[in-house]
C-alpha cells in the first residue's frame, strides 16, 4: 500500500478515538502531521500528564492502535519539558 494511502487510512481511524483521548484527560486540540515516509507526528497537550501516560499503556489504547494499523513498538513518546522564547 502506498505511504500516502497508509497515512490517510491511519488518520481516518485516529479521528474516531475522541472518547478515548477525553478519557485520558486530553481536552485541547490535537496536532497531526504526516510525511512521505509514512511517519506520523501527533502533539497532545493533556491536562494531566501522569493520567495520559498511564492511558497510553491501557488495553483500550492498544486496541485503538491495532485498529489504526499502528505497531506499538514503532511509537515514540516525547515529553516536551523545555521552551525556547524568541
Amino acid at each position: 500500500m502506498p505511504c500516502s494511502t497508509c497515512t490517510v487510512k491511519w488518520e481516518k481511524g485516529f479521528r474516531t478515538h475522541g472518547a478515548l483521548f477525553r478519557s485520558q484527560i486530553v481536552t485541547k486540540q490535537i496536532g497531526l502531521a504526516a510525511n512521505a515516509d509514512n511517519q506520523v507526528a501527533v502533539c497532545f497537550e493533556p491536562d494531566d500528564l501522569d493520567a495520559f501516560m498511564k492511558g497510553m499503556e491501557s488495553p483500550a489504547t492498544a486496541e485503538a492502535m491495532a485498529f489504526d494499523g499502528v505497531q506499538r513498538e514503532t511509537v515514540k513518546v516525547f515529553v516536551l519539558d523545555k521552551e525556547f522564547k524568541v
